[in-house]
């Protein structure tokens, strides 16, 4: 299939994923100096007032403003979601790395792994709420552990490609050991697709957010969250659908942004993946 000058694959994904990237992290740093109300504000006579009747998007069952809760929500859920995937990025490249080195590391790294994914963050986060109480430590440690061994099988494929290289047997002739060659010839080459795999990532945290905070185990009242602001919708489904619209379409348009700008970022960064485009 021919293409357009100057357009490249994956352009339009990354684009488009690009851009609701790009608002929600707007809208989550414009909540911090500004929202059209305090969120924890309660007017309980304006209850369960529609879109437009009292505030852009309504009220809810105590007279808070919709709108105002989406907003510093965003940021609530995505910087719980971003310090989850730092974790388990940080962690699971150097495991990943670490195992692709040496048989000996590479064994015991992925048994471990192999454990935590048998631990998923819905059931730790249950018991790590029951030692530790809700809130986004509680969140952050659950979802993070669970993304380690994602990141580590990750890194660990990518970087036995490339000690497979010519470059990585010269390196080693002119003798630098493992630690050197991993830190000047395998992470930066690998960097590209943890980038890629951050950002999918992401977009699972921010899901992986939302459920434990509709089950209770995210931050807690009145730090408002997507996950909360659906689970107290369900009450009111048919007396107020927009309580649930609003937050269940904003999880929807991050987790599909994210997943746009990664298979964006994927196709240019995968000389394969272009090609094949």
């Amino acid at each position: 299939m021919r293409l357009r000058r100057g357009w490249r694959p994956g352009s339009g994904a990354l684009l488009v994923g690009g851009i609701l990237t790009a608002c929600l992290v707007g809208i989550a740093l414009l909540s911090l100096v500004w929202t059209p109300e305090d969120p924890a504000r309660m007017r309980i006579l304006q209850k369960l007032k529609g879109p437009l009747v009292s505030g852009l998007l309504g009220t809810d069952h105590l007279g808070r403003d919709v709108a105002s809760m989406l907003m510093r929500g965003a940021f609530n859920s995505l910087t719980t979601a971003f310090a989850a995937v730092a974790v388990g990025a940080v962690l699971g490249t150097l495991a990943g790395v670490a195992a692709a080195a040496g048989p000996k590391c590479d064994a015991v790294l992925m048994r471990i792994c192999d454990a935590l994914f048998a631990l998923p963050p819905i059931l730790s986060a249950i018991m790590l709420g029951a030692l530790l109480g809700p809130g986004a430590l509680t969140a952050i440690v659950a979802i993070g552990v669970f993304m380690i061994p994602v990141f580590a099988r990750v890194t660990r494929g990518a970087a036995m490609q490339i000690w497979a290289r010519e470059y990585i047997m010269a390196a080693r002739m002119a003798g630098k050991g493992p630690v050197r060659i991993t830190a000047e010839h395998v992470l930066p080459n690998i960097a590209g697709q943890v980038i890629v795999q951050v950002t999918i990532q992401l977009a699972m945290a921010i899901l992986t957010e939302a459920g434990l905070s509709f089950l209770g185990l995210g931050l807690p009242p009145p730090a408002p969250t997507w996950g909360r602001m659906l689970a107290e919708s369900q009450t009111y489904l048919l007396q107020a659908p927009h309580l649930a619209l609003a937050p269940g379409l904003a999880i929807a348009a991050a987790v599909l942004g994210l997943n746009l700008l990664g298979d964006g970022l994927a196709v240019r960064l995968d000389p394969r993946r272009r090609q094949a485009s």
